[in-house]
């Protein structure tokens, strides 16, 4: 069974003024969910501080940020051991819900 896993930024905490540059955000929170089958599903939350720099050359408005963007920034952020780390975490979580070591059975005198 394949794991897709999905980043998702669901905040994101701002400076609201940076030598004029507006909303210049410095932390985002960060999700990565996985499923498989749409049965067994996994996530993690997280959060990650990016640095303030006010002569930032490529600085994109609050408004004009993207999804793909800020995920990017996030994943830069945590490197690519810490991406990895994360989507075996969430692949792990599936995987362990397909096949679990323990399992809760119902009482043989309550059948």
């Amino acid at each position: 069974m394949a794991i897709i896993t999905t980043w998702n930024i669901v905040g994101m905490d701002c400076k609201p003024d940076v030598n004029g540059k507006l909303n210049y955000v410095v932390t985002a929170h960060w999700t990565l969910n996985s499923a498989t089958n749409g049965t067994y599903t996994g996530s993690v939350y997280g959060t990650v501080s990016f640095e303030v720099d006010p002569d930032k050359p490529d600085y994109t408005h609050y408004a004009d940020l993207t999804l793909a963007q800020v995920v990017a920034w996030t994943q830069a952020a945590l490197g690519a051991d810490g991406v990895a780390y994360y989507e075996k975490s969430v692949a792990d979580q599936n995987q362990k819900q397909i096949t679990p070591s323990i399992v809760t059975l119902p009482l043989p005198w309550s059948v």
